[in-house]
């Protein structure tokens, strides 16, 4: 699986697999549980390719902000997602410093640390990492 397949949906918590397109929305595997749900169009749902963070100077994908987590984390597991507010503020400054306090909530934070735990511990940091040394070949 590619970390391109890999979905949030507003309202359900972790994140998803994206299966198969049906003609009234689509069947997604839950990475944390591998249970399968029917997503209607009405969901919001993000692909998270398509996210970025806010920084200062503009604004960074998610994967490179997994990036930098996996190289501070030597493609290791990052902190809980469940560690106080200042610890992951501390932890988010050191992993994007450059980020922008301002629009970057610490609920968002909290995502992104769990959403990279969710995604290395089914093995796509280190996939998605060969993939990209592959194509720089």
């Amino acid at each position: 699986m590619s970390l391109e397949k890999v979905l949030a949906i507003s309202g359900k918590p972790g994140l998803f697999e994206l299966i198969v397109q049906t003609r009234t929305g689509f069947i997604a595997e839950s990475l944390v549980d591998g249970k399968r749900s029917t997503v209607g169009l009405k969901n919001n749902v993000s692909l998270l390719s398509e996210i970025s963070i806010y920084t200062h100077e503009g604004e960074v994908k998610l994967f490179d902000v997994f990036k930098n987590i996996a190289t501070k984390e030597n493609n290791g597991e990052a902190i809980s997602h469940r560690v106080s507010d200042p610890e992951l503020v501390a932890y988010f400054q050191e992993v994007l410093p450059n980020y922008d306090a301002e629009r970057v909530y610490n609920s968002d934070i909290k995502k992104v640390i769990n959403w990279y735990n969710i995604v290395q511990k089914r093995g796509l940091i280190q996939e998605a990492f060969q993939e990209a040394v592959e194509e720089n070949k």
